[in-house]
């Protein structure tokens, strides 16, 4: 199986930054894309960002210029540097990972991380 684990969230101040880390551990032969998903309550789990294995990079209008994805393939982990953080940014972040596995065939599975609380209040 493959598990991914998040960690660098909790409280900041309006104008603050984050940064939070994502780690894939487990059966993974390769990671297609990784993402950065946020769930506010009571509304649907939405993009922040995401970035494939090359590096193209695609953000929600709403975090362009004030956040940045990045990652490490040979570590398989996600970074998501969030600068100029907004009472709006308060939310769950989860984790997301396309990761090709063997099990008989070489298929793509999605796995997501158990989320991770970010909020910005004073």
């Amino acid at each position: 199986q493959v598990q991914l684990v998040e960690s660098g969230g909790g409280l900041v101040q309006p104008g603050g930054s984050l940064r939070l880390s994502c780690v894939a551990s487990g059966s993974i032969f390769s990671i297609n894309t990784m993402g950065w998903y946020l769930q506010a309550p009571g509304k649907q789990r939405e993009l922040v960002a995401h970035i494939t294995r090359g590096g193209t990079t695609t953000y929600a209008d709403s975090v362009k210029g004030r956040f940045t994805i990045s990652r490490d393939n040979a570590k398989n982990t996600v970074y998501l540097q969030m600068n100029s953080l907004k009472p709006e940014d308060t939310a769950v972040y989860y984790c997301n990972a396309n990761v090709r596995r063997y099990s008989g065939t070489y298929q793509f599975y999605d796995y997501w991380g158990q989320g991770t609380q970010v909020t910005v209040s004073s």
